[in-house]
């Protein structure tokens, strides 16, 4: 946990190879995803960047001992592929920002302690120039959490409003008005140190218990079914290359590139295609008496 981290903060500073590793390894474990991964691969190595000494001191080690949470308010219902739009305001009253609006997708929101937050401080600047990163106490007055009941019956993700809630000035991580610039490296990580390699291993796996199943069938010579096979084994060879070009970067000592936005954009493509084989090969075994 937070093996990334720097030994001063409760890491291990190990390099970013030791860490796709280690995603790989869990993947092939078929582990449950990991306790409080918002906090990990999110806001922890945000704050290191950008954080206070005394962000740092009181918000990371709870962090990795688990004790406390953490969830990511960035989507809302007009403003999830369009980052930027924003619509949350945040006003200065004194001390504090009072805080007012509406996000959506928030995951394990009902079981989170803290939140990073992107709100709207400047509703005359530019889109991208009047956000402010925000740190929020989610058990803070004006706070209502609805979770989202999904197909499967899971409440991973809520909705979250809200109303006049006060947050703090010494929670802004960076400077008022240039959240942009932080939400940018949060992302970054998600989509790179915690993102990589592992949703390639998972997806090979799924292709894996595809192949069995229809060699289990007697279909391994269906020409349909081969030809699917092939373009998804080609596809998740070129997730795993594209996770080495970011990976390449986080050695490098970089940021995560643009390539890390791309991978996670074929990741969820590619996930929907093996399963959809998966689902309709298996109706077609059903229907068709095969």
């Amino acid at each position: 946990v937070g093996l990334l981290w720097p030994r001063e903060y409760g890491g291990r500073g190990a390099p970013p190879v030791q860490q796709a590793i280690l995603n790989e390894e869990l993947a092939r474990a078929r582990a449950p995803q990991l306790l409080n991964r918002v906090g990990i691969n999110n806001a922890g190595p945000t704050l290191i960047a950008h954080g206070t000494e005394a962000q740092k001191t009181r918000l990371l080690p709870p962090i990795l001992s688990g004790e406390e949470m953490w969830c990511q308010l960035f989507s809302e219902p007009g403003a999830g592929s369009d980052l930027a739009a924003v619509r949350t305001r945040a006003e200065r009253a004194g001390d504090h920002f009072r805080v007012t609006g509406q996000k959506v997708w928030t995951s394990y929101a009902q079981f989170s302690k803290w939140a990073i937050l992107l709100a709207r401080t400047d509703a005359g600047a530019p889109k991208h120039k009047g956000l402010t990163y925000l740190i929020l106490d989610m058990e803070s007055p004006g706070v209502t959490i609805r979770p989202l009941t999904q197909a499967t019956g899971s409440t991973e993700f809520s909705e979250v409003f809200l109303e006049d809630v006060l947050v703090p000035v010494a929670n802004v991580v960076g400077a008022v008005n240039q959240g942009w610039e932080i939400a940018m490296t949060t992302l970054a990580h998600e989509r790179g140190t915690g993102f990589a390699f592992k949703e390639q291993v998972l997806c090979r796996i799924a292709l894996d218990d595809v192949m069995d199943e229809v060699r289990a069938r007697g279909r391994r010579h269906d020409p349909v079914l081969r030809q699917a096979i092939a373009r998804d084994h080609v596809e998740v060879e070129i997730m795993r290359l594209l996770n080495c070009r970011t990976l390449t970067r986080l050695a490098k000592g970089l940021e995560p590139g643009p390539e890390s936005s791309l991978v996670k954009l074929f990741w969820a493509s590619l996930t929907q295609r093996i399963h959809d084989l998966a689902f309709l090969d298996q109706l077609s075994f059903e229907f068709l008496g095969d």
